[in-house]
């Protein structure tokens, strides 16, 4: 049985050096090179971000070559030090940061080699275009000229002619997947090697080594079993509306779902297809874009109203740099990328977001969320620069999604003046809640899974990539390819954090986080009742205990920051707030499933057979030993 590693690794290249004095002086110059290294950087980032002009892509290129040697020498100075013998544990934290989930204790070539290789892969994913579906031999007037962004994702959103969906779905696939793999599997070789010198058996323990608890393997899958019945009730009831649009020859009545027909390239959400499974459709109109154009709102309007959620709660308003310098708006005369997203300049002083606002209701929702990654960097700004992060790798996400459960609700769209409609009624509860589970539910599996397939490849090899993903889609997601796959493909680098080689669990904690730091902060608030309708608008209550975990960033454990948040009570993760809040769900989904002969899916040789078209014997088919822990915490949920 895989275990979690605990928090005595040591690099096999640890140093001797365990003057206490000069680890100290280290990590404060260290202090001051990082901040000024990270403002650089950011600098470069953000002029070809929002100005994308070959000359600023060269100097972005140039700033982040620098960061590259200034960690490679940032680790050579820490691993000199022996960590483990040093007795000030705020010292021995941070030199052990530095120390591991880094892949500079390569040696210089390979070092280069694996920069330059996830760089290739990011670059080959952004260019990727794809053929339109073309409903007629004849028609010679559509290029294969299709982007990821916007192009491929609103098809996949909109359309509901399921042989487009199969078209772009496939020709996405096919086109990103083969032409990355070669140079996945040497990053998987070589991203095992900087582990192992770093006293890790595999890349997959050492990432998940940054959550700096040997139980988090185990908490996460112990939540994950939790959440599985609410799951399977919701796929029960979307599978019997997707049966009814698209027919039997399309979907099986009691098996899983065809990816390509839930609104979303990789399955991951499924809100686009509220318009098919929504089940009091004449109730829908909660969403107040239309609201927002009659009463003449501007993208300024929309970040006003947002910093005024915040001060409402006492929090800080927005810094006159913030005004001065974010991009607010889709820039003319030049272009700039558009996806929505806050930034900190390391400086103490200059925070912005990047957005091309419309004005709609998901915009106003989206600028609450990257205001309050900004909230976070104002309130640790003076801690060292290694404790300016959230508490773990979810904590950004979790608390900027937990903002957005207050605001993306009718209550408080009622209370800010965009929804005049009833929200007491029934009806309008239930088709609120089904639309959240469509986002937050059908989220969690996707979330869930993505890094169990990166630790088994790291683990077990490159051997089988391709039906291991499907492998586990299938069996924590209930999600089958719509045609088949073989291991000449690559499914899996279909999803951008994967050759770009960002970690994914992050999510899936985000997402058990946003539930529970909103059902804190409705606690503190006095709140007293259904919490899918708990605003914490103007609550200084809230807002004080917000304010404690913000201030904290990473300088405290966060296990730490949970009973903080708790008063407490519990310093798990835990999926039992996001389930509380979709409690009448629950009840509802129970109710319209009762005559379902399956709730969940039943899997058969023919869905196997659509990723592994060799049938594996018992005695031939492997399973690693992480794997093993994860399905014996979940068997009986998902057989």
């Amino acid at each position: 049985m895989s275990r979690a590693p605990g928090l005595e690794k040591t690099s096999h290249l640890q140093g001797t050096n365990t003057n206490l004095d000069e680890a100290v002086k280290f990590l404060q110059e260290y202090d001051l090179e990082a901040s000024e290294t990270c403002l650089r950087v950011t600098s470069a980032q953000w002029a070809y971000s929002t100005n994308m002009t070959d000359l600023n892509k060269r100097r972005m290129v140039e700033a982040q070559t620098h960061r590259a040697r200034f960690d490679k020498v940032t680790w050579a100075r820490a691993a000199a030090f022996d960590w483990t013998k040093l007795h000030d544990g705020k010292v021995r934290r941070q030199l052990r940061m530095l120390t591991t989930n880094t892949r500079a204790c390569l040696s210089d070539e390979k070092y280069n080699e694996i920069y330059h290789l996830i760089s290739e892969m990011k670059d080959t994913y952004a260019h990727v275009r794809i053929c339109p579906f073309r409903r007629s031999d004849v028609d010679e007037s559509l290029y294969c000229d299709l982007e990821l962004d916007p192009d491929v994702q609103r098809i996949m959103a909109q359309s509901r002619d399921n042989m487009e969906l199969t078209h772009v779905w496939r020709q996405w696939h096919d086109k990103v997947g083969p032409q990355l793999k070669n140079k996945f599997m040497r990053y998987v070789d070589l991203a095992n090697q900087a582990a192992r010198v770093n006293g890790f058996s595999d890349a997959g323990e050492e990432m998940r080594y940054m959550y700096e608890d040997p139980n988090f393997e185990n908490e996460v899958a112990e939540s994950f079993q939790k959440l599985l019945p609410l799951y399977k009730q919701l796929l029960t009831y979307v599978r019997r509306k997707l049966l009814q649009r698209y027919g039997s020859s399309i979907i099986r009545p009691d098996g899983p779902l065809p990816a390509h027909i839930l609104g979303n390239l990789w399955a991951q959400e499924w809100s686009n297809i509220a318009d098919i499974v929504l089940p009091y459709p004449e109730y829908r109109d909660f969403d107040v874009s239309d609201e927002m154009l009659h009463q003449g709102f501007t993208p300024l309007r929309m970040f006003q109203m947002a910093e005024e959620f915040f001060t409402s709660i006492g929090l800080k308003p927005m810094p006159p740099e913030f005004w001065r310098h974010s991009m607010l708006e889709r820039p003319n005369g030049r272009k700039a990328q558009c996806t929505a997203s806050a930034w900190d300049f390391c400086n103490k002083v200059d925070f912005r977001i990047k957005q091309c606002t419309e004005v709609n209701m998901e915009n106003l929702v989206t600028i609450h969320h990257e205001m309050a990654h900004v909230e976070y960097y104002m309130y640790y700004a003076d801690q060292p620069y290694l404790y300016r992060d959230g508490a773990n790798p979810g904590f950004h996400e979790g608390i900027a999604n937990s903002i957005t459960l207050s605001v993306l609700n009718p209550i408080h769209l009622r209370l800010v003046g965009l929804f005049n409609n009833n929200t007491e009624l029934y009806e309008t509860n239930i088709n609120f809640l089904l639309i959240m589970a469509l986002k937050k539910v059908a989220y969690a599996p996707f979330a869930y899974l993505v890094d169990q397939w990166r630790y088994q490849i790291f683990e077990s090899g490159v051997r089988k990539m391709n039906s291991e993903w499907w492998d586990l889609r299938l069996r924590l997601q209930g999600v089958v390819p719509p045609v088949p796959r073989s291991e000449s493909h690559f499914d899996a680098a279909a999803k951008r954090h994967i050759p770009a080689d960002i970690p994914y669990i992050r999510y899936y904690v985000a997402l058990l986080l946003e539930f529970q730091i909103h059902e804190a902060m409705c606690d503190a608030a006095g709140y007293n009742g259904p919490l899918h309708v708990c605003d914490v608008y103007r609550s200084r209550e809230a807002g004080r205990l917000l304010t404690d975990v913000l201030k904290v960033g990473k300088a405290r454990h966060w296990k730490d920051v949970l009973k903080m948040l708790t008063n407490g009570n519990s310093n798990r993760l835990s999926a039992d707030a996001m389930l509380d809040y979709f409690e009448p769900l629950m009840a509802w989904l129970k109710d319209q499933n009762k005559n379902e002969r399956i709730i969940g899916w039943t899997t058969y040789k023919e869905d196997t057979a659509l990723f592994q078209p060799l049938v594996y014997g018992s005695a031939n088919r492997h399973l690693t030993s992480h794997s093993v822990v994860i399905f014996v915490m979940i068997v009986k949920w998902i057989l």
